[in-house]
């Protein structure tokens, strides 16, 4: 794989939010506050302070109509205004929630909706600071706060180690849901940024193969004209006055020079042929080429068997995919890199190890995920390594999308170092080209 791209960092910023995603919720939210009025004074016919709670909700719907006026709905807001609009909606809550009850009220519990909603799409810092909000909204309200709503002309009175353990719920349910969904998000988004390098990457083999493709149709159209120049100007030199035998002779020159230039192109294009079909041993020594100058031996072992050899398609999945991992077992190794390959008439398996330190325990069951594995770097020990892994995710993708199962483990004491197994199926591994095709 291409330092380059391995290198490239594909995480994206956070995400801004859609004024018209908040303002949905902020009206979904005036809805149902205006229907738990109508609901506690008309249908339970409970006393308490319903101006002030419609003025708060009035004050809701100008700030909603005055936002969707001034502003198009659609787009995207900056992590600050967003975290205001949020803040806004703690604060308009803490506001209803004082007139009925406080902390006694049942919908304390909604002050976990802006900090959940923030943890989606803000940044960390505005996550905390919110639920800081939150929290303290909710301990003033265990102090001060109007009765809550009841039948009968006695308020009720919880106790204050209840209100305590209240609050104590709420700012933990605000810490855990807001912790877990963040997780949650997160690991979605690199998940994300991590597929959309892997069509970036497939996307630029294909590309790169056309050209190929594009490279041996020119030498093929090209090879006829050129031979024609060429033979006429010999010709006409054998002919032509002194004082142009010179140029003639130039001009054949080059034109040889091109035909031998298209040439080399035909061969190189004809050792590896983008459209050709190719035997297993041939895929494996094309991906297997462009690692070998860098000190560690790559030595391959190709089983024979009763059974003719498989023969596919010239996939870029594939090539890529292999040369990733043998990237990353010439990397890890300290002298030797061993690819084995083997087949029977319903699998196909290639298996790539190296002696290095091997895969430690605790990445062993999670190797393959984005942003997970590590990599040398010019400042770690000898035998550490950092890194995004974001280069074993992408090959272990492709090659999934082929129809390989890709496994990983470390080899059994007293050997050392990290085996990596491809198998296909046969019928899947000889027709990835079409599928590959139909992909794209």
């Amino acid at each position: 794989m291409s330092e380059d791209l391995i290198s490239a960092d594909f995480r994206h910023p956070r995400r801004h939010v859609r004024l018209d995603t908040i303002l949905r919720l902020r009206w979904l939210a005036a809805l149902g506050q205006l229907s738990a009025i109508f609901i506690v004074a008309q249908g339970l016919e409970f006393d308490f302070a319903v101006l002030p709670c419609l003025a708060i909700i009035g004050v809701s719907a100008v700030v909603n109509l005055g936002l969707q006026i001034a502003f198009n709905p659609m787009q995207r807001m900056e992590p600050i205004y967003a975290a205001l609009l949020l803040a806004l909606n703690i604060a308009e809550l803490a506001g209803l929630l004082y007139f009925t009850g406080g902390l006694q009220n049942p919908f304390a519990f909604l002050f976990l909706g802006p900090v959940l909603i923030a943890a989606t799409a803000l940044p960390t810092r505005m996550t905390i600071a919110l639920g800081i909000l939150a929290a303290g909204c909710a301990a003033l309200l265990g102090y001060t706060h109007q009765p809550l709503p009841w039948a009968g002309d006695e308020a009720v009175q919880l106790p204050e180690i209840y209100l305590i353990g209240v609050w104590l719920s709420i700012l933990l349910a605000i810490g855990v849901t807001s912790v877990y969904t963040f997780q949650v998000t997160e690991e979605a988004r690199k998940l994300a940024d991590a597929l959309s390098a892997t069509e970036l990457v497939l996307e630029r083999e294909q590309h790169l193969t056309q050209i190929d493709g594009l490279a041996a149709a020119a030498a093929h159209e090209l090879g006829t004209p050129l031979s024609t120049i060429f033979l006429i100007s010999r010709e006409l030199e054998k002919t032509a006055p002194p004082e142009m035998a010179g140029d003639l002779k130039t001009l054949r020159e080059q034109a040889q020079r091109c035909r031998e230039i298209l040439a080399k192109i035909s061969h190189l294009n004809a050792a590896g042929a983008p459209f050709d079909k190719m035997p297993l041993s041939t895929l494996i020594e094309e991906a297997v080429e462009p690692h070998r100058d860098f000190g560690v031996a790559i030595k391959i072992r190709v089983a024979v068997s009763g059974v003719a050899e498989p023969v596919v398609m010239r996939n870029p999945a594939i090539l890529y995919g292999i040369g990733n991992i043998l990237e990353n077992a010439v990397d890890f190794a300290r002298d030797t890199v061993e690819v084995n390959a083997w087949w029977n008439a319903e699998t196909v398996q290639i298996m790539i190890s190296d002696d290095g330190p091997g895969i430690k325990p605790d990445l062993l069951k999670r190797i393959g995920e984005p942003y997970l594995s590590r990599r040398r770097h010019p400042d770690d020990a000898p035998h550490e390594r950092s890194g995004l892994g974001l280069g074993v995710f992408i090959a272990r993708t492709l090659l999934e999308r082929t129809g390989a199962k890709v496994s990983f483990r470390n080899k059994l004491f007293p050997d050392h170092g990290a085996v990596v197994q491809l198998t296909w199926p046969r019928n899947r591994f000889e027709n990835t080209e079409t599928q590959a095709v139909a992909e794209a």
